[in-house]
């Protein structure tokens, strides 16, 4: 599980995607590989999210796919079964935690306090999600919230921008940062995937510059 987790954290980047048509998972998958963007987040706010994940699961290997805003065991289940390899909550959901664990499926809950990092840790998860972000307080709050917590790897996601990506992806705590400008619903809409491309390939020169930048 942790592999994976390396996996993404050297990629920096998980495109967090709503995809309401789920019969252009492919063409997304090929806008983000050509983006040289291999990896995925596909989010259960939208009902087609488990055919997503299947046609990007068969279609496309090298894609890093997980899948987002599970909220409880069936829906894990069900992004396990279309081929999710890894799994992605926006609050620490025991049931779910507890049911990845024993399925030995990658796990990464949300967290916003103190206290949930405890809770998290004591499944002796260390790679988290922080939601949202940047209404909780940003680049200050993962600084402060992650000191006292050695070898904690943070996901953050919510609210982050291209124009705020590099404060983050420079922060030592953080291992991959998670935002949805560049697959924005607007963009997979209006079938622009050639945009989806272009941000993809601005978000991952930024996280290459930021990691070259910070030594």
């Amino acid at each position: 599980m942790e592999e994976l987790f390396d996996a993404i954290g050297r990629v920096g980047l998980i495109p967090v995607i709503r995809i309401d048509h789920p019969a252009n998972a492919g063409r997304l998958a090929e806008a983000l590989l050509a983006g040289g963007l291999p990896c995925a987040e596909i989010t259960f706010r939208a009902a087609g999210a488990a055919e997503a994940i299947q046609r990007i699961a068969e279609g496309y290997p090298d894609v890093l796919l997980g899948a987002g805003t599970v909220l409880h065991v069936d829906q894990a289940r069900q992004a396990i079964n279309a081929g999710a390899r890894f799994i992605v909550s926006p609050g620490f959901a025991r049931p779910v935690v507890e049911w990845c664990q024993r399925a030995a499926v990658a796990v990464m809950p949300g967290v916003a306090t103190p206290t949930e990092i405890l809770m998290a840790m004591g499944y002796g998860l260390s790679t988290l999600k922080v939601f949202p972000a940047e209404a909780l307080g940003g680049v200050s709050l993962l600084e402060a919230m992650s000191a006292p917590f050695a070898g904690l790897r943070l996901v953050p996601t919510g609210g982050i921008s291209a124009a705020s990506l590099a404060s983050y992806i420079r922060l030592p705590a953080v291992l991959a940062v998670g935002g949805s400008w560049m697959v924005a619903p607007k963009l997979l809409a209006s079938e622009r995937f050639e945009e989806v491309t272009r941000l993809a390939r601005e978000a991952v020169d930024i996280v290459a510059q930021a990691r070259g930048g910070a030594g």
